[in-house]
């Protein structure tokens, strides 16, 4: 499953691991993503937001 914010659409961002002996990998750092359960077009609705979103307010739950 896409790990993407269903309310701002925020995703992962990527960059470098670099360690002492400067060798370079990739890596990632995740959206804090949790499942709620929000009031949707007047119903309950299951979703994967994101702390900050709950954090603003940008989501009433049910």
């Amino acid at each position: 499953m896409a790990q993407v914010c269903q309310i701002c659409g925020k995703g992962p961002q990527f960059g470098n691991n670099i360690s002492h002996a400067h060798n370079v990998t990739r890596r990632r750092w995740n959206v804090n993503l949790r499942p709620i359960k929000a009031k949707v077009d007047g119903g309950a609705k299951k979703l994967r937001v994101c702390t900050s979103c709950i954090k603003a307010g940008k989501v009433v739950k049910a």
